[in-house]
């Protein structure tokens, strides 16, 4: 099998997985709603969502069409941190429970999730997300689309961020519990 199909595979099993996440997504919105949730910035979901499968597209045709090789002293390490990121990002998810979503859906007066990966980070599921991103088409050298997914997911979290942390602030008790916590990085004074 060459590496261009075992590749081709990988993304495939990933964007399986994320299939899996949608159906777990729809479920906990579900439930969030019948425990009076609301959503907030839903204008920018929309635009994620095409950007998060646009990549799996674009790593698949940067590979084949430009043929990219594979490097397994980047492959390797990018795979091993592609992990690491799902490892990350598992957590974060059984963590939440059901107020997992991949939109924003808050339950007013619920309290934050400071337990898990949220003890050290605001944001453990969009650091996994930022990691995979890079991860994920530098396993076969999409350089290309790994800088330009980069650059687009940076300016969207931004914008999912502040929502994100405006909502909690909004309708979450104890949210000013995470303020003391960095949003990416579990390192002292990483902001």
């Amino acid at each position: 099998m060459t590496t261009q199909l075992a590749y081709l595979a990988l993304l495939g099993l990933v964007a399986l997985e994320r299939g899996f996440e949608l159906g777990l997504s729809r479920r906990n919105a579900a439930r969030a709603f019948t425990e009076g949730g609301i959503e907030v910035g839903h204008g920018h979901f929309g635009v994620m969502r095409a950007l998060h499968t646009a990549v799996f597209f674009a790593c698949a045709r940067e590979v084949v069409a430009l043929g990219r090789p594979f490097d397994p002293r980047l492959g390797l390490p990018m795979l091993a941190l592609a992990l690491a990121a799902q490892g990350l990002r598992y957590w974060a998810i059984t963590t939440l429970g059901p107020r997992w979503n991949v939109r924003v859906i808050v339950v007013p007066g619920a309290p934050v999730v400071t337990s898990g990966p949220y003890r050290w980070l605001r944001h453990p599921n969009y650091a996994a997300v930022v990691a995979e991103g890079i991860a994920i088409p530098l396993i076969h050298g999409a350089w290309l689309t790994a800088l330009v997914f980069t650059l687009a997911n940076a300016w969207l979290l931004a914008t999912r961020i502040r929502v994100e942390e405006r909502a909690l602030a909004d309708y979450c008790a104890q949210s000013e519990q995470l303020d003391a916590r960095p949003r990416f990085v579990p390192i002292r004074g990483a902001r």
